[in-house]
């Protein structure tokens, strides 16, 4: 037990050997948590996703600097990962729930018209639209588009014309 004490040390009072043996094993248990909540959960940058990625970091953190006992650091993680996941769960059987947590997409421009009432609430300006297009759509054209979207990401996805 006192080589435990050793390498991880109890309480606030921590030395740099201390907290790098807790970012170990705190490393190892965000990888294992990041495995239950889903891959998804940490690829696609929603509001969801990254209000969990920052407290999830906020959490674990507290047992790595030793302001909150180890255990129910993990345990609190773990939790989170949990409802995570059920709230994901939820979100794909229950369309309503799922436009809560996560949102909608937007269409911004559909039939040579740009819809800038979408664009109003979505915060974003013609420059903004026009950015996309340049980057999305490879063009400086709207002729071009057939339509555009502000994603449930908040990424702006561009559909081209097919021009057979």
């Amino acid at each position: 037990m006192g080589i435990i004490i050793e390498l991880f040390g109890e309480g606030r009072d921590l030395n740099a050997l201390q907290m790098s043996c807790r970012t170990v094993v705190m490393f190892i248990i965000a990888l294992a948590l990041i495995r239950i909540a889903g891959v998804k959960t940490f690829g696609k940058n929603s509001a969801f996703d990254n209000i969990i990625i920052i407290m999830l970091g906020a959490i674990l953190s507290r047992g790595v600097v030793g302001v909150s006992p180890f255990f129910p650091v993990v345990i609190s993680g773990l939790t989170m990962v949990l409802m995570t996941r059920i709230i994901s769960i939820l979100s794909i059987y229950n369309k309503a729930f799922g436009k809560l947590v996560k949102g909608q997409s937007r269409s911004l421009f559909k039939n040579g018209t740009i819809n800038t009432l979408n664009l109003h609430k979505s915060l974003l300006s013609e420059n903004d639209l026009m950015e996309s297009i340049r980057k999305e759509g490879n063009t400086t054209s709207l002729e071009d588009i057939e339509e555009a979207f502000l994603e449930r990401d908040g990424t702006i996805s561009v559909i081209k014309k097919d021009n057979k």
